[in-house]
């Protein structure tokens, strides 16, 4: 064996920021070199997604992972011992083809993308180095400090769906570095529960760390939002917008969509109708899944007529894959593409799904999951691969502030790169900033 040969793979059960069971993998290299990772898991989840293995049955809910480590001891393992950590594709692809379904059923998607994380992590170490600088050697990828999309509310699947709609975030693309991006986005995150607390509404913290908050109307948390910002001392549109995660999957199908706490139910035009208004009332520059992953039509005539204004950004409707992000071109539907690791289901096909974005002329976005860890592996790709944006969640959860902590950290290094600030966001940012 070489110094870069898998000597051991161990899976071990550990738990997310829901309380619910996850994999841990971690990979050892002949050379005494490892890496760990553990998967992330989706609340909102689109229907062509990697789906994890789960246990099933009454204890912990069906949740537990027994099978899913039974499948990275028994196949993923003996298939990968021996093999050279650095061709990360080749293992990767491996361990499809173990799998052998479209949506990784058979052996787990969470057991793939542990053990695909934790050989990225290995191959790192063992070359001593941190992993941004590994994954930008090894791509050609050139390394940047991304603009951080912070949630300020949460609501549908994160949040007992007390709202419709899922994330109100905000970006601060005329920040002068990152550091600065948070410091405002704690601010308003701050004056956010402030104003609920003035107006005795009821809150709590959702899954990503933002407000879980009682409004009685989804344009209400916008109207909240854009108040939250001024007080603290900023100009919506001016140095910070809004984001939305619409997550219209959720409430949507067929062409028809139901915003139950509006008491409100639109077909496509009606959905496009609405969101055209919110565009033109507040100081909004993204805007993710506005329709149903089964409405390609909405989604094309939305991005029709929007994509001058907006980052449109598939998450549920394009799923990490590459293929579809190719036919979404094809289509001219969406100009962005949500990054999730665990939703593609290894590294190697992020990075195609990236690549095919590059070459289609969309953004890219790096994004956690609502069942979050420690794990800081994203942090490390939005820097490495110069995706210039990266969403996590709020500013609270020790979960969601690991990632943004080793933002910070690598930041320091000047060889990360600078602050990508506004340009991720193009015409969006000129459009709603200065």
């Amino acid at each position: 064996m070489t110094e870069t040969d898998i000597s051991s793979i161990r899976a071990r059960r550990v738990w997310d920021s829901r309380g619910r069971p996850t994999i841990e993998t971690e990979v050892t290299l002949a050379g005494g070199a490892m890496g760990r990772a553990i998967a992330p898991a989706g609340a909102s989840r689109g229907s062509r997604e990697a789906l994890d293995l789960r246990d099933g049955g009454d204890r912990l809910g069906g949740m537990d992972v027994t099978r899913a480590i039974a499948a990275i001891d028994e196949t993923l393992a003996p298939a990968l011992l021996g093999r050279d950590v650095r061709d990360q594709q080749a293992l990767d692809q491996t361990m499809i083809e173990l799998d052998g379904t479209a949506l990784k059923s058979r052996l787990g998607g969470n057991a793939i993308v542990a053990t695909s994380l934790a050989l990225m992590h290995a191959a790192a170490n063992q070359q001593g180095v941190p992993l941004w600088r590994h994954l930008a050697q090894v791509t050609g990828r050139k390394p940047s400090i991304p603009l951080p999309e912070i949630q300020i509310f949460g609501g549908g699947a994160h949040a007992g769906r007390r709202v419709d709609i899922q994330d109100f975030m905000v970006m601060v693309p005329g920040a002068a570095d990152f550091a600065e991006a948070l410091d405002i986005s704690a601010e308003i995150h701050a004056a956010a529960g402030s104003l609920m607390a003035q107006q005795g509404r009821r809150s709590g913290v959702a899954d990503e760390g933002g407000w879980w908050p009682a409004f009685d109307s989804n344009e209400q948390a916008l109207e909240t939002l854009t108040r939250a910002i001024e007080l603290a001392g900023e100009t919506p549109g001016k140095g910070v917008v809004i984001s939305l995660d619409i997550a219209a999957s959720e409430f949507g199908q067929n062409g028809r969509y139901r915003l139950a706490l509006d008491q409100n139910q639109m077909d496509t035009d009606g959905m496009i109708a609405l969101l055209s208004r919110w565009i033109d009332s507040y100081a909004i520059a993204s805007i993710e899944d506005p329709l149903a992953e089964d409405d390609v039509a909405g989604m094309t005539e939305f991005t029709r007529r929007f994509s001058d204004r907006l980052q449109i950004i598939g998450d549920d409707y394009l799923v990490t894959n590459a293929a579809l992000l190719k036919q979404a071109a094809q289509d001219e539907a969406c100009n962005a593409v949500l990054i999730k690791v665990n939703q593609a289901g290894t590294v190697s096909e992020s990075l195609a799904t990236m690549q095919a974005a590059d070459k289609a002329g969309y953004r890219c976005i790096v994004s956690a999951r609502s069942g979050e860890t420690e794990d800081v592996s994203i942090a490390h790709m939005s820097v490495g691969l110069g995706a210039g944006q990266l969403k996590v969640g709020s500013m609270t959860r020790s979960e969601r502030m690991a990632k943004w902590n080793e933002v910070l950290r690598i930041a320091e290094d000047p060889d990360a790169g600078t602050f990508v600030g506004g340009a991720p966001l193009g015409s969006a940012w000129q459009q709603n900033g200065e």
